[in-house]
């Protein structure tokens, strides 16, 4: 198991199982975003304050591997962490596990480029941000 901090659970639910009764693959990815979102509230730079600042995040990269299925009405917890920035990246670890078991059921990672948010353009990840999540050169 990994360290990631918890931030936040969610209770599967009847409209996110598939026709074999487990989770759909793809709201594992809906349950990362939400985590990043988390993530972002609870450090204090989330999307209202970067777009305040002039610039938004574009996913470029994401994995996901899957250890084990989960069912209608587990409670998966989701893990997540910031664990580098570049100049103009940030990458995440994201992990789910069943709350009952400890079980493990999905980790993965993804880079995000940041971007003006007008323009599109690629621009620096803004040293509040990194602060923010303990990752400003010296800490």
């Amino acid at each position: 198991m990994s360290d990631l901090p918890l931030v936040r659970t969610d209770r599967v639910r009847f409209a996110e199982t598939d026709a074999q009764g487990i989770v759909f693959y793809g709201a594992f990815f809906t349950w990362l975003d939400e985590a990043l979102n988390a993530a972002l509230r609870e450090a204090g730079y989330d999307y209202d304050r970067m777009h305040a600042d002039g610039w938004t995040t574009h996913v470029v990269h994401t994995e996901l591997d899957y250890h084990a299925p989960a069912e209608y009405g587990d409670v998966v917890e989701q893990r997540f962490a910031v664990t580098d920035v570049g100049e103009s990246s940030i990458h995440t670890d994201y992990e789910a596990r069943n709350e009952a078991t400890g079980e493990t059921l999905a980790s993965g990672s993804t880079v995000y480029a940041a971007a003006d948010v007008e323009t599109g353009e690629s621009v620096r990840v803004p040293d509040d941000f990194r602060a923010a999540f303990g990752l400003l050169d010296g800490e």
